[in-house]
C-alpha cells in the first residue's frame, strides 16, 4: 500500500522514473546515466556520434539489471529531438526527468574577445541556451500532462566568475542559468522543478585533452584538494532529481570542493 507520508524517500530512489540524459556517451553524462540508473531509473542515453562509447554506457546499465536505450540525436536540431523523445518513451516509457548536459555549440572558441568574431561568440552563446530549450519544450507537454518533472542543467562555475579567454562560455553559462531560473517559475505550477548543477574542474576526456601545463599542486584547487570526478557530478544529479529533493527548485548548486570560498 502506497504511504500517505510526504516526506517517506522510496528506494531505490528513482524507482519507476524515465530519465533522458543528454550528451550521455562519455563523461558527466555517462556517469549521470549509470548512476540513475543503478537507483532504478529507466535511461535514454543521448549521443551525437559517438553510437560506441554510447552503446558501452547502455550495456553496463543493462548488465547490471537496469533498462536504457541508446539514442542519437543533435540536441540543437528540433526535429531530431522531436524523434528522440518519441523512441525513448516506445521503449521505455514517457520521460519525466531531464539532464541537460549536451551543448549545441558548432565549433567551441575559446580565445579573448580582441580576437573572436561575432559568429564565434554567438555560436557559443546560442548553442549552451539552445540545448535546453529545445529539449526542454519537446519534453514539457508530457510533463505537464502528469503534472510532474523534473529537468536539470549543467552550468559551470564560469557563469559567476571570469577567466580570460572564457568571455564565451561565461556568457553561454551565465544565460543557462537564466533560463534555469526562469523556467522554474513558469513551469513550478505544473509540479516540474528545474535546477542547475555548476561543476568546475573535473576530470573528463576534454579537461585532460586541454591540459598543456601541470596541475596545481592539491592543496591548493580548493578544500578537498582535489579535481572533480565525473562521478562527484553525477552525485550531485542524483541527488536533484530524487524525490529527497522536492521542495528545490530554481537553485544554482556549485559542485567544486569548495573551489570558491578560498
Amino acid at each position: 500500500m502506497k504511504s500517505n507520508n510526504p516526506f517517506e524517500i522510496p528506494t531505490p530512489l528513482l524507482k519507476g522514473r524515465v530519465v533522458l540524459v543528454t550528451g550521455a556517451s562519455r563523461g558527466i553524462g555517462a556517469a549521470a546515466a549509470r548512476l540513475l540508473a543503478q537507483h532504478g531509473a529507466a535511461v535514454g542515453v543521448n549521443y551525437i556520434s559517438n553510437q560506441n562509447a554510447a552503446n558501452q554506457v547502455v550495456q553496463d546499465i543493462t548488465a547490471s539489471g537496469g533498462k536504457a536505450v541508446a539514442v542519437q540525436a543533435d540536441v540543437g536540431d528540433a526535429a531530431q529531438v522531436d524523434r528522440m523523445m518519441t523512441h525513448v518513451a516506445k521503449a521505455l516509457g514517457t520521460i519525466d526527468t531531464l539532464v541537460l548536459n549536451a551543448t549545441a555549440i558548432r565549433n567551441f572558441t575559446g580565445a579573448p574577445i580582441t580576437e573572436m568574431t561575432w559568429e564565434q561568440y554567438e555560436d557559443v552563446l546560442v548553442g549552451e541556451t539552445r540545448a535546453i530549450f529545445i529539449p526542454t519544450k519537446a519534453a514539457l507537454p508530457s510533463m505537464m500532462q502528469q503534472q510532474r518533472g523534473c529537468i536539470v542543467t549543467i552550468s559551470s562555475g564560469l557563469s559567476r566568475t571570469a577567466r580570460p579567454g572564457r568571455a564565451a562560455p561565461s556568457s553561454g553559462k551565465a544565460a543557462v542559468d537564466a533560463l534555469t531560473r526562469s523556467l522554474a517559475v513558469e513551469l513550478g505550477p505544473y509540479g516540474i522543478r528545474v535546477n542547475a548543477i555548476a561543476p568546475w574542474m573535473v576530470q573528463t576526456e576534454s579537461y585532460l585533452n586541454r591540459q598543456t601545463t601541470p596541475a596545481p599542486p592539491p592543496q591548493s584547487m580548493n578544500p578537498l584538494g582535489r579535481i572533480a570526478l565525473p562521478e562527484d557530478i553525477a552525485g550531485a544529479i542524483l541527488m536533484m532529481v530524487s524525490d529527497a529533493a522536492g521542495f528545490i527548485t530554481g537553485v544554482y548548486l556549485p559542485v567544486n570542493g569548495g573551489e570558491f570560498i578560498l
